[in-house]
């Protein structure tokens, strides 16, 4: 396979396609910080500012799935506040991770507060990954490398 070489830091992945990650937080400031670290490192970034417009963004809010299936929106990861009112992340992530459309795709998980057992509860429930905030540019190469199935 043909690889194009560029002497831009940036990536895309195998296809050539710039990844698309969903970025949900309820906190503008947060929302904005991880739009920028992940459009600096070449990401398409689409924002939400709740699960519930997550879940409509993505073809899972009521029983949308079915008939979204082939539309659904294409998205290669998405990253998720812990904290949010009306609907918490990892409740966002036991909804992804149910769809059969989007099950496959890593859900990172953020949170301020770095508490064992719901860093856990996230990890065990599906997500890839749990960030302490505010994100930071060395967690945005960690994601994509996630996001190109780095491996070691």
């Amino acid at each position: 396979m043909a690889s194009s070489s560029s002497s831009s830091p940036n990536w895309v992945m195998e296809n050539g396609v710039m990844p698309h990650v969903l970025a949900v937080d309820d906190n503008l400031i947060d929302r904005k910080l991880v739009e920028k670290l992940l459009r600096n490192s070449s990401c398409k970034v689409t924002t939400a500012e709740n699960g519930p417009r997550a879940l409509e963004f993505l073809g899972l809010a009521s029983d949308e799935e079915s008939t979204l299936k082939s539309t659904g929106s294409k998205v290669n990861m998405i990253i998720t506040d812990y904290c949010m009112p009306g609907m918490t992340g990892y409740e966002l992530l036991k909804k992804i991770k149910k769809s059969s459309i989007m099950k496959e795709v890593p859900v990172v998980i953020m949170s301020s507060e770095n508490i064992p057992t719901r860093v856990n509860k996230c990890l065990e429930e599906g997500a890839q990954m749990f960030i302490q905030k505010p994100l930071k540019q060395s967690d945005v190469k960690k994601l994509t490398c996630q996001l190109m199935n780095c491996r070691g």
